[in-house]
C-alpha cells in the first residue's frame, strides 16, 4: 500500500493553501501523521533485545531484521525500510478508499506528486474517510473502505515497522516486509496494478525462499500455498469482472443492472463451490463467494492480483531461479511507464504467454478524486 507521505512533507505548513485547498489539507494531515510516526521511531535492533518489550514484539523485530538482510541478498533495495519500530496507539493505521460507478468497473483516481495517478486514497482521518465515502455513495457509486496496517514511502523516509502490523503470523509478516521493500526496488509510474501485483509476487516468493533457506519447510509451504491461492483468486476475479464488464456494456436501466449483478453474484458462489474454488488451500471459498458485488471492492483487490500468472511464467522462463528472474525483470522495466510494464513482460514471454489471460484494461479513472 502506497501513501504519498513524501509530497505531504514537502508542502506541510503552507497556511494559506491549507485553508484554500482540500488536497493540501489532506496532504498536510498525512505529513503530520508521518511526522508523529517518525518521531516515535526506535531502532528495531534495540527492540529485538529490549526486555521491557513483550515477547511477541521482540520476536517480530528479530524476524524483520533477518528478513531485511535476506531481501538485500536477493538484490532488493531495502534502503532504511523497517530498520526502526514505531508504536501506534490504535488498531488500524489508516483507511483506504476505492470507489467506482455501479455501472462500470472504472476506478476514480487521485493524482499526486512522485507516484502519479493511483486508484485509491488513504486516510489517517477516519471521519474524513467516511465522509468522502458517503459523498460518493450519494452519487450512486460503489465504495469500499478497508483498513491498512502498513504503507511505503518508496524509500523517501525511513519507514518503520508499525505495531499495527504485528497481528500477522510470521509468514504474513515476512511477506509484508518483502512486499514493502519491493516498492523501494521498483515502482512503475501510473501502473498501480503492476506495482502491487509485482510486490505480491516478491512478497510471497521471497518468503518461500527465506524460510526454505532457514530449514523451515512448514513456513515455506505456507508461503507457497498463499501464493498459489493468490493466483487462483486472481483468476476468479478476472472471470467475475469479465462478466460484469459484459453486463455493464449493455447500458441497462438501473433496476435491470442491479438484477444482473445479483445473477453474477450467484454465478460467483456456484463457481467457488466447484473445481476452481476447490483448488484453494488457505482461503475459504464459501466466505469469498458470500461477498456481494461491489465494483470498488473488486477494483481494490484486483490491484494486488492482476496478471499474477505472468510473474510465475517469468520465473519459469528463468529456470525457476527467483533471484535471476527478479534481476532481469528490473532490468527489463527500468524506463517503463504505465501499461508498458505488463506489455514488455508479455513480449519477452511470447510464445509462452499465448494461453495466458489478456492484459487487464487500463486503470485510468472515470474522474479525478475530490
Amino acid at each position: 500500500m502506497i501513501l504519498l507521505i513524501a509530497a505531504a512533507a514537502l508542502i506541510a505548513g503552507f497556511g494559506t493553501a491549507y485553508v484554500a485547498s482540500e488536497d493540501v489539507r489532506y496532504l498536510t494531515r498525512a505529513g503530520f501523521e508521518e511526522t508523529q510516526i517518525l518521531t516515535a521511531r526506535v531502532p528495531i535492533a534495540r527492540v529485538a533485545t529490549d526486555p521491557n518489550q513483550p515477547d511477541s514484539v521482540r520476536e517480530a523485530a528479530r524476524l524483520v531484521t533477518d528478513v531485511r538482510l535476506f531481501a538485500v541478498s536477493l538484490g532488493l533495495e531495502a534502503k532504511q525500510t523497517y530498520t526502526t519500530y514505531s508504536r501506534v496507539d490504535r488498531d488500524t493505521l489508516l483507511l483506504v478508499l476505492t470507489t467506482s460507478p455501479q455501472t462500470c468497473l472504472c476506478p476514480v483516481t487521485w493524482k499526486y506528486p512522485i507516484v502519479g495517478r493511483v486508484p485509491y486514497k488513504g486516510f489517517f482521518d477516519f471521519a474524513k474517510a467516511r465522509e468522502t465515502a458517503r459523498e460518493y455513495e450519494t452519487k450512486g457509486y460503489d465504495v469500499n473502505l478497508r483498513p491498512s496496517a502498513a504503507f511505503s514511502t518508496l524509500g523517501w523516509f525511513n519507514d518503520p515497522l508499525l505495531s499495527t502490523a504485528l497481528s500477522r503470523d510470521r509468514v504474513e509478516l515476512a511477506a509484508l516486509v518483502f512486499h514493502e521493500i519491493a516498492h523501494n526496488a521498483m515502482w512503475i509510474q501510473d501502473a498501480t496494478d503492476f506495482n502491487e501485483s509485482f510486490a505480491q509476487w516478491v512478497g510471497y516468493r521471497s518468503a518461500t525462499q527465506y524460510f526454505l533457506e532457514r530449514g523451515d519447510s512448514v513456513a515455506a509451504l505456507q508461503a507457497t500455498d498463499r501464493w498459489h491461492d493468490e493466483q487462483i483468486v486472481g483468476e476468479y476475479y478476472r472471470l467475475l469482472m469479465a462478466k460484469l464488464d459484459s453486463l455493464y456494456a449493455l447500458k441497462l436501466p438501473p433496476a435491470d443492472n442491479a438484477a444482473g449483478r445479483v445473477q453474477i453474484s450467484q454465478w460467483g458462489r456456484d463457481t467457488l463451490a466447484g473445481p476452481l474454488g476447490q483448488q484453494l488451500r488457505t482461503i475459504s471459498a464459501a466466505r469469498l463467494g458470500a461477498r456481494p458485488i461491489n465494483n470498488a471492492a473488486l477494483l481494490g483487490v484486483r490491484l494486488y492480483r492482476t496478471n499474477l500468472e505472468l510473474f510465475d511464467a517469468w520465473e519459469h522462463l528463468h529456470q525457476d531461479d527467483f533471484r535471476v528472474a527478479l534481476y532481469r525483470l528490473h532490468t527489463l522495466l527500468t524506463d517503463a511507464t504505465g501499461a508498458q510494464a505488463f506489455q514488455r513482460m508479455r513480449v519477452m514471454l511470447n510464445p509462452a504467454t499465448d494461453m495466458l489471460a489478456p492484459i487487464s484494461p487500463d486503470t485510468a479513472g472515470v474522474s479525478d478524486g475530490p
